[in-house]
């Protein structure tokens, strides 16, 4: 019989466009097999939030592959140990995978070259982003460092090839390899089960993915007008779904690419995507270091401080006493998610009304989103704190209470931050200037002309 091949999964959790599916299945028999792998990525092992997803996903990707006569086999460990042992008690002939940029993901494949027994191969596709990072340069042959221009080159490359079918069937293996018991891996929260409001608004998988952008395709032309505003449901949700890899963003530009009005705007978030890849690709090092080395001096709060504690646990629990910060903070603790411009408010309100580094906010971010992203988190939130580089001027400090009220967010807090929903619009952007002092809801934890002046002082202090 012929040898099979391996399908190693990681963000990639589809059948349609999905290359190492398709390269896999022409060669033979296909083992589609997820490491859940906690020890490559050390401190970046995948946060609560993450894992909740993952589980669910696994599961409707299982359930796909036994439609067509296969399954998924689940193994726990070292990555490229383990699927090196699984190489050699299968016998496969080459072990086929989507390339992934995150820099453990690279040391993993370079290991797993190695240590793969002779005669497997390694096989590598391409398939996550629009164009595999580093390969849109400028003129010289350099990686682009700004987001702009390298909208602008990549956009000379669009639109992407069609998207390759799922496969209609997938021979298996003379004999299927042991797996684990994916409720034995413990993803879902129990003690407590804070993700009891996930499953309402959620639904992983291909097919979940498939009918969040059925689902957008008629609002896309719109986008440009409404992705601002929290009230409404203007953005597309598609963000853990292109995360996990369910569905590929080639086949999220074919399927919205002519909607006419103001869709490039969100094609350009499509983009935005392949920049974190980019970033991360020349940077590995993304999520923890600044990229201007200036910001290395800059005067954070010391965040072991017992008042600054506090502080940022009221920011994570939603009690800021700003509205808009505080429905946002608390959409994502419910739903695993937050609008996006409310994360720009919520980031810019813990980097420069509280004056916390802006890693502090990524950590978080990183273990309750849903899309927690390396590439993305961390471009978004050094562009958000002035340290990236691509980013806002430090300077540039966003005011909550203005931006609640400019992108009309009356309706959002109403739902998110309930014991001021019977204030009317003009006062639920800032209960404290009408003279409305809800029980239960805090005060202010700084006014905004304080917090402004004390973050110019701070990036004084260190230009200085």
């Amino acid at each position: 019989m012929t040898r099979p091949a391996i399908v190693w999964l990681r963000r990639d959790l589809r059948l349609a466009d999905q290359a190492a599916f398709v390269a896999a299945a022409s060669a033979g028999p296909v083992i589609p097999v997820y490491v859940l792998d906690d020890d490559t990525p050390r401190h970046r092992k995948m946060g609560g939030a993450s894992r909740w997803w993952l589980h669910h996903s696994l599961a409707a990707l299982d359930a796909d592959l036994r439609k067509l006569g296969s399954r998924l086999v689940l193994r726990r460990g070292a990555a490229a140990d383990v699927l090196a042992e699984l190489a050699r008690e299968t016998g496969a002939a080459s072990v086929h995978c989507v390339r992934h940029y995150e820099p453990w993901w690279r040391n993993a494949e370079k290991a797993l070259k190695e240590a793969l027994p002779e005669g497997c191969a390694l096989e590598r596709h391409h398939g996550n982003y629009l164009m595999p990072p580093g390969s849109v340069t400028t003129g010289s042959g350099q990686p682009y460092k700004i987001y702009t221009p390298f909208w602008r080159a990549l956009a000379q490359h669009m639109p992407p090839p069609e998207p390759l079918p799922a496969p209609k069937s997938l021979d298996a293996p003379k004999a299927w390899p042991k797996s684990d018991e994916l409720a034995d891996w413990k993803l879902l929260p129990t003690k407590p089960d804070w993700a009891t409001g996930f499953a309402e608004e959620w639904t992983p998988g291909e097919s979940g993915a498939a009918e969040r952008v059925d689902a957008f395709v008629d609002k896309a032309r719109h986008y440009e007008d409404r992705r601002n505003l929290p009230s409404i449901e203007g953005t597309s949700r598609l963000s853990p779904h292109l995360h996990f890899g369910e569905i590929s963003p080639a086949t999220v530009w074919h399927a919205t690419m002519e909607a006419g009005g103001s869709v490039e705007t969100f094609l350009k978030e499509l983009v935005w995507r392949d920049y974190g890849q980019n970033v991360i690709a020349q940077y590995p090092d993304y999520g923890r270091a600044n990229a201007r080395e200036p910001f290395d001096a800059f005067p954070w709060r010391d965040a072991d401080d017992p008042e600054v504690r506090r502080e940022v646990e009221a920011w994570q629990q939603g009690r800021t006493g700003y509205p808009l910060v505080d429905a946002g903070m608390r959409q994502l603790w419910a739903t695993g998610w937050m609008h996006n411009r409310v994360r720009m408010v919520a980031a810019s309100f813990l980097i420069k009304h509280l004056l916390v580094d802006w890693r502090v906010g990524e950590t978080w971010f990183w273990d309750t989103l849903v899309d927690a992203d390396y590439g993305s988190n961390a471009t978004n939130w050094q562009w958000t704190a002035g340290t990236g580089v691509d980013s806002n001027m430090f300077v540039r400090i966003m005011a909550p209470l203005t931006q609640s009220e400019k992108f009309d967010a009356a309706g959002y807090i109403r739902q998110w931050v309930p014991e001021l929903a019977d204030l009317s619009d003009s006062a639920i952007h800032d209960p404290e200037a009408a003279g409305k002092f809800i029980k239960g809801y805090p005060r202010k934890i700084i006014a905004h002309k304080q917090a402004r002046e004390r973050a110019l002082a701070a990036y004084a202090a260190m230009k200085s």
